[in-house]
């Protein structure tokens, strides 16, 4: 089961090298590209813009063909922009190239959560889906790395390509391994496969396989009885509604903003180029370290305790750095402590919730298109965010960070007041409103 789900999540592990590797690389391809900061703001979204249309497309294939021949397509997507970025002779086909990456990190945000949640017993899958967390912040911290050693390593107009071009190893690597994947269980299962899901499941190391496959096709004839045409029906509104909430506060914190122009905000605070990537490692560590800790937390705690401390402390520090960046002599060493409390407080909570929540909020019948709409959701915001943030930034200066502080504000209030907690809730047993 640990194994299945760890192979699944090297998916997420390309999710964040292949979003995090531009950072390092935006000035090279500013000056190589002749772009204007409006242009290099398309460029960093293209990217995300690719990663809409991913999770659009993904949940009904997911659905139709299994989890794994779309985790298959992902990895084959993987290697193709990793090669495609990095032997680009034009901005075109540079874009064409991370437009296609950003089509498989879309597709991984919906189907690695999915996957994960239906190979895992309820008492183990919060750790196990937030194991993809884990994966996607260690694919950042590598980035913001391996950026650092090739910008050491390489001058800068060889050592972008060099940058996009390294990711190739990991995505080859997590091909290889979805090969050996088992195919869900709760898929096969619906599908009618009964005998192979039941086989998969003793696999996988279910206590009662036999029992786990009753309480499955118990949930399938209720879905037959109380199908409705769509996930856009009076009995879905509630989880459509968390999905669409939670998506769209998770890039209102600015997360992405940060972690694409890290090397930015840290030389607007006063650091040199080299320190700058420096400080993007230790956003990367801080954010690893943190999410190891939700992995702990999540199944003991519960979803909401999670989202309640974390949108307070991210609120606090975001007004410090907001604050700190609009004074005349900013305190570097402030600003370092404020965006690294951001990023603890980030990962703590909502990095490590968002995929949990959204995997399991919704039933069996639309869990796809629930994850597709909520991976839709976060990637629409994620890349208008990233488009946007030189060019806002520019004109309000610090500031920024202040809206994305009240944000996270408003994200508290609405955890508090309309967030349902379903830790510990049996996938099957969210259609009859196990979500409390």
């Amino acid at each position: 089961m640990v194994i299945s789900a760890a192979g699944a999540a090297l998916g997420g592990l390309l999710f964040g090298f292949d979003t995090a590797v531009i950072s390092g690389a935006t000035q090279a391809l500013q000056s190589r590209f002749a772009l204007s900061d409006g242009g290099l703001g398309f460029t960093v979204a293209s990217a995300l813009i690719g990663t809409v249309i991913g999770s659009l497309i993904a949940g009904a294939p997911a659905d139709r063909y299994g989890r794994r021949a779309v985790m298959l397509s992902v990895a084959i997507a993987y290697v193709a922009s990793s090669l495609g970025t990095a032997l680009a002779p034009n901005w075109p086909v540079f874009l064409a190239f991370r437009f296609l990456g950003g089509l498989a990190i879309g597709a991984a945000s919906v189907v690695t959560p999915i996957y994960i949640a239906e190979v895992s017993p309820a008492r183990f899958r919060g750790r196990l889906v937030a194991m993809n967390q884990l994966n996607i912040v260690l694919g950042i911290l590598v980035a913001f790395l391996s950026n650092y050693l090739i910008a050491q390593a390489l001058p800068a107009d060889r050592a972008w390509r060099w940058m996009f071009g390294i990711v190739t190893v990991p995505s080859l690597l997590y091909l290889t391994t979805v090969l050996f994947l088992p195919e869900s269980p709760r898929w096969l299962a619906v599908r009618g496969a009964r005998e192979r899901a039941a086989a998969v499941l003793a696999r996988l190391g279910f206590l009662d396989p036999a029992g786990e496959l009753e309480r499955i096709a118990a949930a399938a004839r209720r879905e037959v009885a109380q199908r409705t045409p769509g996930l856009f029906q009076p009995a879905y509104r509630a989880p459509v509604a968390c999905a669409v909430a939670i998506a769209m506060f998770n890039q209102l914190s600015g997360i992405n903003a940060l972690l694409y122009y890290a090397p930015r905000v840290f030389e607007l605070a006063g650091a040199g180029a080299d320190s700058a990537l420096l400080q993007s490692i230790a956003v990367g560590g801080t954010n690893l370290v943190f999410t190891v800790l939700a992995l702990f937390l999540i199944d003991r705690f519960g979803r909401r305790p999670l989202l309640f401390v974390g949108s307070l402390v991210c609120a606090a520090a975001l007004f410090l750095v907001g604050w700190q960046l609009e004074q005349a002599a900013p305190d570097g060493t402030l600003i370092l402590v404020g965006l690294l409390g951001f990023i603890a407080a980030f990962a703590m909570s909502q990095g490590a919730v968002i995929w949990v929540f959204i995997s399991e909020v919704f039933p069996s019948a639309v869990r796809g298109k629930g994850q597709a709409l909520g991976s839709t959701t976060h990637w629409v915001m994620a890349a208008a965010i990233t488009w946007l943030f030189p060019v806002v930034a520019g004109a309000v200066g610090g500031w920024v960070f202040a809206l994305f502080g009240a944000m996270m504000l408003a994200q508290f209030v609405w955890t508090w007041r309309y967030m349902p907690e379903t830790n510990g809730v049996a996938l099957e047993d969210m259609d009859l409103g196990g979500a409390r």
